[in-house]
């Protein structure tokens, strides 16, 4: 079994690097197309907008949505933890592999 494992953190290091390599190329393209924007609008005057100043920062907005992402993946994880020990009887008294396989040393 030790080759799956091998072979699943082998195929999520590659989909973590085509991750990486696409959102590098995505900020790459973002900041160009920024740079041509306030080139162009450099000049217009920005409008005032009422109760704009009560808007959470772009860094604040984002922090807090990370922040209650990490919140909602830890539940989650607590859940499906919660849901494999609620499985363990139908299991027998062991788990794992061994159990799985029928061993009862």
């Amino acid at each position: 079994m030790p080759e799956a494992r091998s072979t699943g953190q082998e195929i999520q290091s590659e989909i973590s690097a085509m991750v990486r390599k696409s959102q590098e190329a995505a900020v790459d393209a973002i900041k160009l197309w920024a740079d041509a924007v306030q080139s162009i609008t450099s000049s217009i005057p920005t409008p005032n907008l009422p109760y704009s100043d009560r808007l959470p920062r772009s860094e604040e907005f984002v922090a807090g949505a990370y922040a209650f992402a990490g919140q909602l993946l830890t539940s989650q994880r607590k859940f499906a933890e919660n849901v494999l020990e609620a499985t363990k009887p139908l299991l027998g008294a062991k788990e794992g592999p061994a159990a799985a396989k029928g061993d009862t040393t």
